[in-house]
């Protein structure tokens, strides 16, 4: 079952909710922000919710107010990393609300993961075919999250994610629940044999028959492959520790989706960046 449900207001910013969390942490808040609903014009139109692509800054500024107001947070807690494709995992203390928020300077600079566990923050990244992680412990309510194009996902950043919360809260493996959003999909992901390449790298010490049949498949051009990043991501949680029935996956994908989606390889590179947020509102 598709865990990332569409809401389908037409008076707030376009929304993809990670509805099944909802019931399993109180006061949580997770989800995926969709491309209408904004104030942008093209090729941004309408809810770019990132600065660095080239979009004017007070338009961003509005769309993340009206994307933080509709999920019940104030604009000022809207909390970010400068991305750089890097495995940074940043720790959000109380200090730190509202990095990132209204400037790219501000932000934790070259951080591509975070987490807290500081209730009334709301964790935000960005994205235009990369893949969203989500990661909550409902014991300790810490939560976390990481954005993992194909560099970041070699790199292993949702292991790192979960090492971070380990060491900070005292967070059980056993316990954490992750989730994987929408993103670019093997049916649209080709990649070249240097990509390949830092892959089998990755799963290095791994049988290659339980993990490269389910990652990756031929293109129809030779030395190329179809690579299916989420599912990747799904085996480093289950290798890191995360039970398999604790992972929900998303079956969206940005680029077939691209009339909902911004995505970066549907439109040659030049379009906004969709945000992915998650948030624990206090008790």
């Amino acid at each position: 079952m598709e865990p990332f449900i569409w809401n389908p207001r037409q008076d707030i910013p376009e929304q993809y909710e990670l509805k099944v969390w909802e019931s399993l942490v109180p006061g949580l808040s997770a989800g995926f922000s969709g491309r209408a609903g904004g104030v942008g014009e093209a090729p941004y139109d309408s809810l770019n919710l990132a600065y660095h692509v080239d979009d004017d800054p007070e338009t961003v500024l509005e769309n993340r107010r009206r994307l933080a107001g509709a999920l019940g947070f104030p604009a000022e807690t809207w909390t970010c990393g400068e991305q750089v494709h890097g495995v940074d995992v940043a720790v959000v203390r109380e200090e730190d609300i509202g990095k990132g928020f209204r400037d790219r300077d501000s932000a934790f600079q070259a951080t591509d993961g975070l987490v807290t566990n500081v209730p009334n923050v709301l964790l935000t990244s960005f994205y235009a075919d990369c893949v969203p992680l989500y990661f909550v412990d409902p014991v300790h309510r810490a939560v976390g999250l990481a954005h993992a194009g194909w560099k970041g996902t070699v790199g292993r950043i949702a292991e790192a994610v979960i090492a971070k919360m380990e060491q900070e809260y005292g967070s059980l493996r056993s316990d954490i629940r992750t989730a994987i959003g929408p993103s670019i999909g093997e049916c649209c992901y080709e990649v070249d044999e240097h990509v390949m390449g830092k892959v089998r790298e990755a799963f290095a010490g791994i049988p290659r028959e339980e993990w490269e049949p389910k990652i990756a498949v031929s293109s129809v051009r030779e030395d190329r492959s179809m690579l299916n990043l989420k599912e990747m991501n799904r085996i480093i949680m289950i290798k890191a520790g995360i039970l398999p029935t604790h992972i929900e996956c998303t079956s969206w994908c940005t680029s077939c989706q691209s009339d909902r989606f911004f995505s970066y390889r549907k439109h040659n590179g030049v379009t906004g960046r969709m945000a992915s947020w998650v948030g624990l509102k206090e008790r």
